[in-house]
C-alpha cells in the first residue's frame, strides 16, 4: 500500500483563517498534539513576520519533537536569514509561479522568477538549510514553466516541491493529470507535496487524487481552517486515504478528535454538528430504517468502525425514528416495553418531534413510557 506523508499548516495556513490568533502556549501545545499524533512535519509560523512570530517559532524548536519543523518564507534573502535565526532546519519558499501571480505580485517575467527561486533556493542551502520550494497557483501557470522550474532547482539541490491550488480552481481530475504529468516529465528523486484550498469545497477530493497520482506528501490544516473557505482537513485526507484508497498513513486516527477539539478552541472555530467524521451528528442515525440495520448488523450503515475515532454510533429520536430506535432507546433506560407501548410511544414522539422541530430527548421518553405502563 501508498503511504501518504503529512505537512500540517496549522501553525501557518491554518492561522491565516479570519480571526484566528493562536497565542504561544497554544501553538506549543498544537505542535506537541500534531507530533503525537504522527504527524511527520508542521509548517510552524513565518519568521519575517517579526520578532514575537521568531520566539514562536524557537520555542517549537526547543521541544525537540520527533516530528521536522519547517518555516514559510517570500523569496527574499531577508527572510532567510530570520527562519536560520529560529533554529529551524526546514524552510519552505514560496514562488508566486502564474502569468499574473508573478505580474501582478512581482512585476517580473518567468526567466526572473526562475532567477530569483533559484539564488534564493541556493543561499538557503548555503545556510545549511534543508529546502522546499512551493509554487503559489500552480494550478493556473504554464506546465512547461513548472517543468522547468523543477528541473532548474534539482540541479541546485531541491528535491521537495510543493503545488498549491491556491484559488481551488482544480477538480479531481485536472490535478490528477497534472501532477501525473509532472512527475513523468521530472527527475525520479524528487517528492511532490499537494496544497489545495477549499474554495468548492474540493480540497480533500484534490489531495487524496494528488496523491493517487503520485505525490509523497499532503498538506493539511486540523479541521481545514484556512484562508477563505479554508483548506484539506487533516483528519479528513487521513481517514479518506486509510479507508477509501486502501493507503498507509502514520497519523493515529485515535487522536484526531482531541487534536481537533483542542485546535476548535484555541481558533475560536465552533466544531460544527455535521463536520464529517468528527461532528456530533457525524454517527448519529434518527431514520428507523437505519437504526434497525445498525441494531441488527452494524455493517449495514457503517463504513468503517467509528471507535477508531475514539466515538460510537448514537441513535437519535426524531421524526424519522421507527420502533427499532424507541425499543433500542427503551433498552438503554432499563424498560422492558411491550409492542403496544412502543406503538403508542412512536406516534407521540413522531407527533412531538414534527411539532417542535428538533429531537426528544430519551430522558423524555422514558418518562412517557412509564406514564404508559402506568395506565
Amino acid at each position: 500500500m501508498k503511504k501518504m506523508r503529512i505537512c500540517d499548516t496549522t501553525l501557518r495556513d491554518g492561522e491565516q483563517a479570519a480571526g484566528v490568533s493562536f497565542t504561544a502556549d497554544e501553538k506549543l501545545e498544537i505542535a506537541k498534539r500534531l507530533a503525537d499524533s504522527g504527524v511527520e512535519q508542521a509548517e510552524i509560523g513565518i519568521p519575517a513576520m517579526g520578532e514575537e512570530e521568531r520566539r514562536a517559532i524557537s520555542n517549537i524548536v526547543s521541544l525537540g519533537l520527533p516530528m521536522r519543523l519547517l518555516t514559510w518564507n517570500r523569496a527574499i534573502r531577508s527572510d532567510i536569514d530570520a527562519s536560520v535565526s529560529t533554529g529551524a532546519d526546514w524552510a519552505h519558499i514560496a514562488l508566486p509561479v502564474s502569468s499574473i501571480q508573478m505580474k501582478a505580485k512581482l512585476n517580473a517575467r518567468p526567466d526572473q522568477v526562475m532567477e530569483m527561486g533559484r539564488s534564493v533556493a541556493c543561499y538557503a542551502l548555503h545556510k545549511g538549510l534543508t529546502v522546499s520550494v512551493g509554487f503559489e497557483d500552480a494550478s493556473r501557470a504554464e506546465f512547461s514553466f513548472l517543468a522547468d522550474l523543477v528541473h532548474m532547482l534539482r540541479r541546485e539541490g531541491v528535491t521537495r516541491f510543493r503545488y498549491a491550488d491556491t484559488l481551488s480552481v482544480h477538480h479531481p481530475g485536472t490535478i490528477s493529470a497534472r501532477i501525473s504529468t509532472l512527475l513523468t516529465v521530472c527527475p525520479p528523486d524528487i517528492e511532490v507535496e499537494i496544497h489545495c484550498h477549499n474554495d468548492f469545497g474540493l480540497a480533500t477530493a484534490n489531495t487524496l487524487a494528488g496523491i493517487e497520482a503520485g505525490a509523497q506528501w499532503a498538506s493539511t490544516t486540523v479541521l481545514g481552517i484556512g484562508e477563505r473557505a479554508g483548506n484539506t482537513a487533516l483528519e479528513e485526507a487521513v481517514m479518506g486515504w486509510r479507508h477509501l484508497y486502501h493507503g498507509e498513513c502514520s497519523v493515529r486516527s485515535d487522536k484526531l478528535r482531541s487534536l481537533a477539539e483542542f485546535v476548535s478552541r484555541a481558533s475560536g472555530r465552533e466544531l460544527p454538528d455535521t463536520k464529517p467524521l468528527l461532528g456530533k451528528f457525524a454517527f448519529a442515525h434518527e431514520s428507523g430504517i437505519h437504526v434497525d440495520g445498525l441494531v441488527k448488523d452494524r455493517r449495514t450503515y457503517q463504513a468503517f468502525d467509528p471507535s477508531e475515532l475514539g466515538t460510537d454510533h448514537s441513535f437519535v429520536l426524531g421524526k424519522h425514528s421507527g420502533r427499532s430506535s424507541v425499543r433500542q432507546a427503551l433498552i438503554v433506560e432499563g424498560i422492558d416495553a411491550d409492542e403496544k407501548t412502543v406503538e403508542a410511544l412512536l406516534l407521540r414522539l413522531r407527533h412531538t418531534a414534527d411539532a417542535r422541530k428538533r429531537t426528544v430527548d430519551t430522558g423524555e421518553l422514558k418518562r412517557w413510557a412509564e406514564e404508559e405502563i402506568l395506565r
